[in-house]
Parts: structure tokens; sequence; C-alpha cells
């Protein structure tokens, strides 16, 4: 007879934590790979190769998020009533709104007392005249892609202004004779950019949630059919989750190998790189666990456990989007979240919070105006932590897209944006480190919203439940 094997305490935790195990050995190996091969200058076709794994990776969860977003918003939305809808939308905007403010204030304190820039001189910069986007710009843009005017074309482009600059010469007759002058002109377009409409498709799919819920037994077999589409894809998720560590290694080490003059650009923007990091760690490990451990009443740092797989993804592809299945698990798994709630919310704050973005624009925004002599006032600070607070939730999708917004705030400012150049010598590490901040304020938002909502929830079930048997006990009679 065999007999059974009792397996110990460390060998159960690694049983069950293998993807992570495997997945902190990716990481490992592609800063080692990385900076091995950066030091023999490699060529293009084997930096291609060595992304290819990472790469194909990225493509892979891209497959699937715009259908994982569009089934669970739409199921989680007709499972709600209005009311509870609501409710679940008014405290989730709240706290993104609460702690990208905060964020914002993070980032002011720590550059007013490192004051970053000072000693540090302007690289050369593009004497290119192109038109900045402006305030009223983003927000037009914002409120475009919140009504897409195509509901196949949101899954690929968004609306974005356009500025070209012209210039047209003409003659002035004055006393001192014939003079040419030049003036400057700037032509607004609505054009479209690639990156899915993620704000869009939220709005969309809530509606024809809303719609389904309205429909009653009418909208059931759709409802079903977008509740089991949700399982299915989470299924082959869980697939491609063993394909992570491979693809984190591979993303790392080219990240890693095609950075140039790292020990010089590390040296000159020293203080605002140690700034931003500080600050993540400071938002990372103590604001955001006090305010978790305040509202729920649960221990953070175990929480944090549970995310880290979705960390670790986020830091090797800088999208928080594409970690929305492990942030879903994570909340609905260990946090025991309501899946209404979490495939509700977490679209939502993927698209609208970013806690990180928000630190990194409002220090760089100071460390713009010390490295240009501007001396800023307590009233300018101010300025650029509110507008920095409202801007990040109308990033646009694209590449640096904190640096586009960091440019549109020191134009409003009056603060000259060409030490910006400076900014992209460090962007490819700054940008991982604020979005796996962004990561953390995703998946927390979601477990505090059901912390607020989960008796409405549960006195709504009720109320559901009574109007079934009602329904029930009027068709036997």
């Amino acid at each position: 007879m065999p007999t059974n094997r009792k397996v110990s305490p460390i060998g159960r935790w690694m049983k069950d934590n293998l993807i992570l195990i495997l997945t902190t050995a990716g990481a490992v190996c592609g800063f080692a790979v990385g900076f091995g091969i950066r030091e023999g200058n490699p060529s293009p076709d084997l930096l291609t190769w060595i992304g290819l794994p990472g790469e194909l990776f990225i493509r892979m969860l891209k497959l699937m998020i715009i259908p994982l977003i569009v089934s669970s918003m739409i199921a989680a939305a007709a499972s709600l009533n209005p009311k509870s809808n609501g409710r679940i939308s008014l405290v989730s905007i709240t706290f993104i709104v609460a702690t990208n403010s905060l964020s914002s204030v993070v980032g002011v304190i720590l550059a007013l007392i490192m004051k970053p820039g000072h000693g540090v001189q302007s690289g050369d910069t593009d004497t290119t005249d192109t038109a900045t986007i402006e305030t009223s710009d983003i927000f037009a843009d914002l409120l475009r892609n919140i009504m897409p005017d195509n509901i196949v074309d949101m899954a690929f482009q968004q609306s974005l202004t356009q500025n070209d600059v012209t210039y047209e010469t003409f003659t002035r007759n004055t006393t001192n004779g014939t003079v040419n002058e030049t003036v400057r002109k700037i032509t607004k377009t609505v054009g479209k950019t690639p990156g899915t409409n993620v704000l869009g498709m939220i709005v969309t799919c809530m509606l024809l949630g809303l719609a389904i819920n309205k429909a009653k037994g009418k909208g059931k077999p759709v409802l079903k059919f977008f509740t089991s589409l949700t399982d299915i894809i989470m299924i082959i998720l869980q697939w491609l989750l063993w394909s992570t560590p491979l693809g984190v290694l591979s993303l790392i080490a080219v990240s890693t190998a095609t950075v140039k003059d790292l020990d010089q650009n590390f040296r000159a923007l020293g203080k605002l790189v140690g700034l931003v990091v500080i600050g993540i760690i400071i938002h990372q490990f103590i604001i955001m666990p006090i305010i978790f451990f305040v509202t729920t009443r649960r221990n953070p740092y175990k929480f944090a456990l549970h995310i880290i797989k979705a960390w670790m993804i986020v830091f090797a592809t800088t999208s928080p989007a594409v970690a929305i299945p492990e942030i879903l698990s994570a909340c609905e798994s260990h946090q025991k979240v309501d899946r209404r709630v979490s495939r509700f919310v977490v679209p939502l704050s993927v698209t609208i919070s970013a806690n990180g973005s928000a630190l990194f624009i409002t220090s760089a925004a100071i460390f713009s105006g010390n490295i240009t002599g501007i001396s800023l006032n307590v009233g300018d600070i101010i300025i650029i932590s509110i507008l920095t607070a409202i801007c990040v939730m109308a990033l646009p999708s694209i590449p640096s897209s904190g640096i586009v917004t960091l440019v549109m705030i020191l134009t409003s400012m009056n603060i000259p944006p060409d030490s910006i150049s400076l900014l992209f010598a460090v962007d490819w590490f700054l940008d991982r480190v604020r979005s796996s901040s962004n990561l953390v304020s995703h998946a927390h938002c979601a477990v505090v919203t059901y912390h607020f909502c989960r008796n409405a929830l549960e006195q709504s079930d009720i109320i559901q439940d009574i109007g079934k048997d009602n329904d029930n006990t009027e068709l036997e009679v």
C-alpha cells in the first residue's frame, strides 16, 4: 500500500506560487542577459530575436484584452441595477480622483525637498517649430473618445487633435520702408491615432449592459452569452499565463540591452530618478496600504503579494491593460470581490487612474522649471498639481504619454518645454516605475469600491430574489 507523503509548507507554497517564482526568475535573468549582451554591442538582428518572445507574449495578451473588456463590462453592467451601478461608479471615481490628487501632492513635496534640476544643464534640444497640445485640446479629445462615432473603429483608433503650423509672409509699409513679416498660424484638425479607445469602449459597453438589464427577460440570453464569453476568455488567459516568465525575460532583456549612455544619463538626472523612485515606494508601500487598511480593515501587504504577478507584467510591458486578467484574478480569488464590481471597476480604473504618472508629471514640471531658471511660487505649484490631477485622467494612449501631458502643462505655465529632451534618456525606466504604481491603484480601487458597495449589492440581490419569488407565485396562481 502506498503511503501518503506529507508535503512540507515550503513545498506547498512553491507549488501554489510556481508561476510567481518562475516570473521572478525570468525578470532577474532578463536584467542579467540585457546588461550582459549590452557590453558586446549586439546587432539589430540579435536584439530582434531576443525580443521576439516578449513581442509574441504581448500580442497574445492584447488579442484577448478587447474581448475581455467588452464581455466583462457588459455582463457586469447588466447584472447590476441602476442604483447599484451609480453607487459603484461614484465610489470608484471618487477613489481615483482622490488618489491622483494625493500622488500629485507627494510629487510636489518631494520636489521641493530634493530640488531636482539644480546644477543640471539642458542638453541639445530639437528646435523644430511644432504646435503643442493645449489644455482645451486634451479635454475635447476626452469628450470625443467618451462618445465614439464608430463601434468598430474604437477598437483600434481614437480621436486626437492635430495642430499644424503654417507660416504666411506678407509685405507691410512702414515709415522706414517696406517690411516683410511672417505670421505663424496654427490649424487644428480632429484626426485619428492608433490605439484602442478604451474609455469609449467602457461607456458603450456600460450603455449596452444597462439596456440588457432594462430589457429583463428579453435580455437574459444576451447576458448569458457575455457571461459565458468572459469565462471562456479567462480560461484562455490562464493558458497564456504560463508564457509569462519567458515573455518577461525577453522584454526586460531587450529594453536593458538597447539603453545608451546608462551611467551618464542617471548621473545627470539622478535627483529626478531618485525622487520618482522614492515617491513611488512611498505610494506603494505606505500611502496605498494605509488607505487600504483604513477602508477595508484588511492586511494590505498580504494583498500586495497577491498582485505581484500583475506588477511584474506591468513592469515588463509598461501597460496596465495587459495585466487586467491578473488584477481580476487577485481581486476575485483572494479578496472575494464580487465579479460584477471587479469587472466594472478595473477597466474603468485602468483607463482614468494614473497615480504614478501624476507623481512623475508634477515632479518633472518642477524639475523643468528649475533647469530653465524659472522660479515657481506657491500659486504656480498649486496650479501644476491641480492640472496634473485632472489631466492624468485623460492621458492619450500613446508611448510616453506622461511626457506628452507634461508638455501641455509646461506650456500652460509658460515654462519652456525644451528641457524635456533630457527626460527621454531615462523614460524607459521611469515609465516602468510609474506604470507599476498605476497598477497598484487599479487593484486597490476595486477592493475599496466593493467594500463600500457590498451591503448595497446584498440588499439589491435580496430584493431581486423576492421579486422573482413573487413572479413565480403569480404564475402558479
